[in-house]
Order: structure tokens, then sequence, then C-alpha cells
């Protein structure tokens, strides 16, 4: 059995690292927190000619047919990157859940147009009572346990403080009735919810991964006593013992992917366990990569401080660890 994935899937991830080096550096994510909309069409257009943002939309309807598993791997490196642009929200929930429960003519107005690149979408689960984008075209609201798809001309935004400049936060009203049901299926809901849960999970290892890059980098360069601190043990044993975290969290971001992807029967669970598995390795990433830059880390002119805010949104996104365990237990000890 082989639990690696294809020449094919790496060859695509090196190639959204290759973009987002170019087109999403630190100096990119500063300029999206001044700008007026936190986004950039002009990446999100170069990553719609790509393949990416219609990675999971059906080919029918012009976008690459791909599953979670083809997906996981580009929302590492849309961590990795601190990608402004809701890659997370339009590929990995909403254009598979526009497939799945969506009317033709729901699938026929919006698919096509979100594989271009030329429609933007965003959703507002429940447990998130934001959005995380006003310039979306289409919001997927959930209400009262039914989803709704709200077009941008029935919908009111109102601006929220956000810790993160380049994910700005929104509270949302809107104005809903039969026509903007979506699905009322209660495994709808819960499918969409997993699939964000999973999802970010995937970008808080890719923020995770990049905090530890950055940290090791620091150590082998920051000098005490005479000494690189790296050289210390008691730093060793802290970047080891994150190492550990990371790669555990990964080995169970890739399993949720599977599982989703599969439908298998666990799927619900591996989300969750997913979620907390990241959550647990990126907040203690932050601590340690914090610590260890010691007082710059935390100035606005070093670029650490981008990936500790936005690691700190990510960890309360779609259930924070504390959720996510509760719904874990929920399954352990529910009746036989």
């Amino acid at each position: 059995m082989d639990f690696d994935f294809s020449p094919e899937q790496y060859m695509l991830r090196d190639t959204v690292r290759d973009l987002l080096r170019r087109e999403c550096s630190p100096a990119a994510v500063r300029g999206a927190w001044a700008s007026p909309t936190g986004r950039s069409p002009e990446r999100w257009r170069r990553l719609a000619d790509l393949g990416v943002v219609g990675l999971t939309v059906p080919e029918e309807h012009g976008g690459a047919g791909m599953d979670e598993v083809d997906l996981v791997l580009i929302l590492e490196e849309a961590g990795r990157a601190l990608l402004p642009e809701p890659l997370l929200e339009t590929t990995a929930v909403a254009a598979p859940l526009l497939a799945r429960a969506g009317s033709d003519e729901l699938r026929s107005r919006w698919l096509p147009r979100i594989a271009s690149g030329e429609a933007g979408v965003t959703v507002g689960l429940a447990g998130s009572p934001y959005v995380a984008d006003a310039t979306a075209d289409l919001v997927i609201l959930e209400r009262e346990g039914a989803l709704h798809a709200v077009t941008q001309d029935r919908l009111t935004l109102r601006p929220l403080r956000s810790m993160d400049g380049a994910r700005r936060l929104f509270a949302v009203t809107a104005e809903l009735g039969g026509d903007t049901v979506l699905s009322s299926s209660p495994e709808d809901a819960r499918w969409a919810f997993d699939h964000a849960a999973a999802a970010s999970a995937a970008e808080l290892v890719g923020v995770a991964g990049a905090m530890l890059d950055m940290t090791v980098d620091h150590v082998k360069q920051r000098e005490q006593f005479g000494r690189r601190i790296g050289s210390f043990q008691a730093v060793q044993h802290k970047l080891a013992e994150t190492l550990m975290l990371v790669e555990s969290a990964r080995a169970a971001v890739y399993y949720a992917a599977w599982a989703l992807a599969n439908d298998a029967p666990d799927a619900s669970i591996a989300a969750s366990v997913a979620k907390a598995c990241a959550s647990d390795a990126e907040r203690r990433t932050n601590l340690e990569a914090l610590q260890l830059h010691g007082g710059i880390g935390f100035t606005w002119e070093h670029d650490l401080h981008l990936w500790l805010k936005r690691g700190k949104a990510l960890e309360l996104q779609h259930g924070d660890a504390d959720l996510h365990r509760r719904r874990i237990a929920d399954w352990i000890y529910a009746p036989g």
C-alpha cells in the first residue's frame, strides 16, 4: 500500500510554492494589510490561471475535478505563504459544496465563474459568526441549520477588528428567503464544517512549518555569551519537540484529507483530530518562535509577527482545539 502523494501532486505543490514565493512575499502580505480590501485580484487571477482556484470544481464546469488529497498540499503552501486570498473558503469548501448540494441553476451559474477566478465566494458557517472577505460575490451562510447561498446585493457587511490585517473580518446580515436556501440537510452542514476544519488545519500546518523554519535559521545565527544559541541543548530540545508536534499534525491532516476524499466513516472525526492537532502544534510553535526570537519577533519590523498573528487567527477558525476535542469525545462515548 502506498501512503505517499503522487509525483504529479508534488509537482503541482512545487509549482504553487514557486508562484507564491514570487507573488506572496512578506512584503506583499504587508501590502495586503495596507490595501483597501486586503486582496490582490492579480494574484488571484494567476492562481486561477494555474488551475488552483478551480481545482475542486467538476470538469464539466470548467474546473480540474480533483479532490481533497490533491488540494491539501496546496493549502499547506497557502498557509506557509500567508496567502491573503480566500483559497480555503473558495476551493476547499464553497466550490465542492455547490457541486454537491447546489441546484443545476446554482452550479451552472457559479462554478464556471469560480473556476476562472471571475467570481469570489466565501463562507460563514456555524461557530464562526463572521466572514473573511467583503469582496465576495457570493456568501454561503449557515443559519438555523440550513445553508444559504446569498448574493452580494442581499448582504450587509460590517467591518470588525482583526489581529491579522491580511485577513479582514466582517459581521454579516443577510436577507434570507426560500430562494437563498442551498441545502437544509444537516448532513450537508456537517460536511461543510468538516471540510472547513480540515482545510484550516492544513493551513495551520503550513503556518507552523514556516515559523519553525524561521526560528531554526535564527538560532543558527543569533549569538549569546559568545555562542550561537542553537548550540544550547535547551534550545535544541524545544525545537525538536516542536518539530514532532508539527509532523504529527501534518500526518493527521493528510489522513483527514484522504478520509474526506473517500467519504470514509470516520471522516468527520478525522477532520476534528486534524484541527485539534494542528491548533496545538501551531500554538506551541507560535510560543517557541516568539521566545527564541526574543523581543524582535514581536515587532512590526520583523516578518515573524505576520505568521504569529495568522496562526492565532487560524487556531480559532472553524472550531478551536477544545471544540474539536469535544466532538471526538462525543464520538468515542456515543451509545453503541
